[in-house]
């Protein structure tokens, strides 16, 4: 995609005018939620600790209302004064109770990948492209110079055209397997064509643009708003993240004038440590191709490879339940002692609807346990996995990782469905690097021409989990209903970690498993969305799906 010397400069460079300019789709940012007077409310919360008389009311922070103008004027000047040095030492837990509720419309779905959800300290529900039909002209498009704009433009419509042709192609192939799993809805043609038409454009999404819009609810506290706006500017896509971040905070100041007293200016992009390590290390030497290899050597056909598990994780989740229980080795056994706190027929609690187990002190003894793995999805899977804030990842810089040879996940259903799909996919996937290597020769530079690159293109990265978050993850995720990359990730996990520690292992199972054991009725959770799979009379090594 870009001479590898020349990355990191353009990357800044080139994005110049990106970063400056009115992008060429307008993002959209409405806050409409927040709570009343941010920062009151953090300086009402620090001196709540030291307050003799119990919590300090937020409204009685700036005086009250017989205060004259030189009073209210000097009770201002102590609560700002108070504000910038809890701000400065580093007493920020006190602005995470003011939080933020942001619809986003209109921005891109490698803007949300590369920096909304790369961190655990929001909660965002987006318009998902496994269930909604995507528009051709619904792409972000970046400022850049005319020649450059005809062949984004052509790329995207390529990329379209593309993801039409395999919507039509998928469709047989999904409608056979659902009604392997579901016969009798052969006499429901309207419900057995929209599931189909899901199924297919699920997949299809494969070749679509990254540049691709999306809308979504984003709520963050007001400490995370603030970091949002110094880390603004970042690879790998600075130009879009000022734009909508700097849209937030604009709206922020709107609800409360007085945030500014704490606000810092953002840091610039050459003074973050990415920018410059990208550019030490991706000189004339750089060999991402040779990285990408040596990965997937390691991952030896799997998608999720266990690369790590922090040493004894039975002896430590066992060690910790004896002290919630108070009990001697000679009293419980390590292996009796993981089974009373991960088998669902004892610890009824895993069967809940809602994820219990932080709360609870014996589920809390499965923070002991470590788990590290490299990984290999696909964007769009990735975009879902990193939902998983719990489970957090290393993901790369695109920048060091992607150069002029096309690199993707392909689909199952495509490559089951033949030469038909299989070949518009190729095709698809090709064009995309053409025209993300021509809008970069025309001057666009290589921020832009990321944009152009597909949901497919292959992310690898490294990830890691405690024990209590990894088994709600796969407690989701097991589930034929998830997405499928992700599904097979879970299921590589799963499988790893039961021939390493079957004392664990084996309690890492679907939703419907930990409820048949715990006693929960209906087995399945998902009501309408049954996979139409008893999955639950099945061994982790029996689970096969194609959709």
């Amino acid at each position: 995609m870009l001479a590898a010397s020349e990355r990191a400069t353009q990357m800044h460079s080139s994005g110049g005018a990106l970063q400056c300019a009115a992008m060429g789709s307008e993002p959209v940012v409405r806050l409409v939620a927040a709570f009343p007077a941010p920062l009151d409310t953090a300086v009402a919360a620090a001196r709540t600790c030291t307050s003799p008389s119990g919590a300090v009311d937020p409204g009685s922070v700036l005086g009250g209302p017989d205060l004259d103008e030189d009073g209210r004027r000097k009770a201002r000047e102590r609560r700002d004064s108070l504000a910038r040095s809890l701000y400065a030492a580093g007493h920020h837990t006190t602005f995470q109770h003011a939080h933020f509720l942001f619809v986003l419309e209109r921005v891109s779905r490698q803007f949300v990948w590369s920096f909304l959800h790369a961190h655990p300290f929001a909660n965002s529900e987006q318009v998902s492209q496994r269930y909604v039909r995507v528009s051709a002209d619904d792409v972000f498009v970046p400022e850049m110079p005319p020649q450059a704009a005809r062949v984004f433009a052509a790329t995207v419509a390529a990329q379209h055209e593309a993801y039409r042709r395999l919507v039509e192609l998928l469709c047989p192939i999904a409608e056979a397997e659902l009604l392997r799993r579901f016969p009798t809805w052969r006499r429901h043609p309207k419900r057995l064509a929209r599931q189909t038409d899901r199924k297919a454009q699920e997949v299809a999404r494969a070749v679509l643009p990254v540049a691709t819009h999306t809308a979504l609810f984003h709520t963050v506290s007001c400490l995370t708003l603030f970091r949002y706006w110094r880390a603004c500017q970042q690879l790998d896509v600075p130009a879009e993240t000022r734009r909508v971040v700097e849209g937030m905070v604009a709206a922020a100041l709107r609800h409360d004038p007085d945030l500014a007293v704490v606000l810092e200016e953002p840091l610039p992009l050459e003074s973050t440590p990415e920018f410059a390590l990208l550019s030490e290390f991706h000189g004339a030497a750089a060999q991402p191709a040779a990285f990408r290899g040596e990965f997937d050597r390691d991952l030896g056909g799997l998608t999720s490879r266990l690369a790590g598990t922090g040493g004894d994780n039975v002896g430590k989740v066992a060690a910790a339940v004896r002290a919630v229980l108070g009990l001697p080795r000679a009293r419980l056994s390590d292996e009796e002692a993981v089974r009373l706190v991960l088998d669902p027929s004892v610890n009824r609690l895993l069967g809940e609807d809602l994820n219990l187990s932080t709360l609870s002190k014996l589920g809390r003894c499965l923070h002991h346990a470590h788990y590290t793995f490299a990984k290999k999805l696909s964007h769009a899977a990735d975009s879902q996995d990193q939902r998983h804030r719990m489970t957090p990842a290393a993901r790369p810089l695109l920048a060091a990782v992607v150069d002029d040879q096309p690199d993707v996940v392909v689909p199952r259903l495509i490559a089951h469905a033949g030469e038909g799909a299989l070949e518009v996919f190729e095709e698809a996937i090709g064009r995309a690097w053409k025209g993300a290597a021509e809008v970069r020769r025309a001057g666009a530079g290589v921020e832009a021409a990321a944009y152009l690159l597909p949901n497919a293109l292959a992310v690898r990265f490294v990830e890691s989990s405690d024990l209590l978050n990894l088994h709600h993850k796969h407690k989701m995720r097991l589930c034929y209903n998830a997405q499928e990359e992700i599904w097979q990730a879970c299921l590589d996990e799963a499988l790893q970690i039961r021939a390493a520690e079957p004392a664990i292992g084996r309690w890492l199972l679907p939703p419907c498993s930990v409820r048949q054991l715990a006693g929960r009725k209906p087995f399945c959770p998902e009501g309408e969305r049954f996979c139409g799979i008893a999955v639950w009379r099945l061994q982790p090594h029996e689970y096969e799906r194609l959709i």
